[in-house]
């Protein structure tokens, strides 16, 4: 059968531009013993797909320049050779920028409806993408009941999961940090967050200070830059930050400067730890029951920014970058 999906044509250098990809047509031969065929549903981009378009040494390998790259997805079964997933069974894997994907249906998870919810948010809500801020806060910064916290890049799809967490959990004081005062209101207004400030109405260091004039305990970095610097500089003796990302040097040409007050992590024994959630696949289960619930209950709410169509998958990532989506951002195909 013909297909269609997306090759990276070019390595980016800064800021990648549409040039850098095609939307390929590809053949697909039927599916081998203990193979399926999936129509894919939706597909995840996500930031730290910028850093596999570089042929550098990373946690996980470059992608390969004229070949399909991967990402998360989900979607329906239509032909299986394999015992274990039948047609029709919705599935999740990690095999996203195309519209059919075909392989072993160990690669395959098999995924449960959920009434008036879209299959779409196990890439969100009950997905990698929580499942972040779930690890990041809780295990890897070890957020306390009574913390103060500041997630930067709050209004996105990691940050915005974090701060409600946060506030379910028992935190004093949840402070973010968004590119626009529309975000900044659907923080306060929708989310729960105690404070927000919009990152670039003026420093980060000042409008930090100002939301939470008694300092933090528990950064989630998910921009670097002068957020860490203006983290470090507002943590408590015995602070922690977990470290998710720094997207706003994922385009540079130069390696960007780092924190100007890194001496504070001695005076007051702060503790700043970078971590990669596929590491801590075993807390999976505990934050599906937990994260559940919450849903269940109305507790914690989310976001999607959805674009429709395999050829506008290139252009959701790139707005992505940009800041430009409210929540996930998602492909619909």
């Amino acid at each position: 059968m013909k297909t269609r999906e997306v090759h990276l044509k070019a390595r980016p250098q800064g800021w990648p531009t549409p040039e850098d990809f095609a939307v390929v047509e590809a053949e697909l031969a039927p599916p081998g013993d203990g193979e399926v065929l999936v129509r894919n549903l939706f597909m995840s981009v996500d930031p730290y797909m910028r850093g596999r378009m570089n042929d550098v040494k990373s946690y996980a390998p470059p992608y390969r320049l004229d070949e399909v790259m991967y990402g998360g997805a989900v979607g329906e079964v239509v032909e299986s050779r394999s015992p274990d997933l039948a047609e029709g069974d919705v599935v999740l894997h990690q095999s996203g920028w195309r519209e059919h994907a075909k392989g072993p249906a160990k690669r395959f998870r098999k995924v449960a409806p959920i009434e008036g919810v879209s299959f779409s948010v196990y890439l969100g809500a009950l997905g990698m993408t929580a499942l972040t801020a779930y690890v990041g806060l809780l295990d890897i910064a070890g957020m306390r009941d009574g913390d103060t916290v500041f997630v930067s890049g709050a209004a996105g799809a990691v940050g915005s999961i974090a701060g409600q967490i946060a506030r379910q959990r028992g935190a004093a004081r949840v402070v973010g940090s968004a590119g626009s005062d529309e975000k900044v209101a659907y923080l306060t207004d929708r989310l729960g967050f105690d404070a927000a400030f919009n990152y670039k109405s003026g420093p980060v260091r000042r409008q930090l200070a100002q939301a939470a004039p008694d300092g933090i305990d528990v950064y989630f970095d998910n921009v670097g830059g002068d957020h860490l610097e203006a983290a470090i500089g507002a943590l408590r003796q015995g602070g922690r930050a977990a470290l998710c990302g720094a997207i706003s040097s994922y385009n540079a040409t130069e390696p960007p400067p780092g924190p100007r007050n890194l001496g504070l992590l001695v005076s007051r024994r702060l503790t700043l730890k970078g971590f990669i959630v596929s590491d801590h696949n075993d807390r999976y289960p505990d934050f599906v029951r937990e994260m559940g619930g919450w849903l269940r209950d109305g507790k914690i709410t989310f976001e999607e920014t959805v674009v429709d169509g395999i050829d506008n998958a290139v252009d959701a990532f790139l707005a992505m970058l940009r800041g430009e989506n409210l929540g996930k951002m998602i492909v619909r195909l």
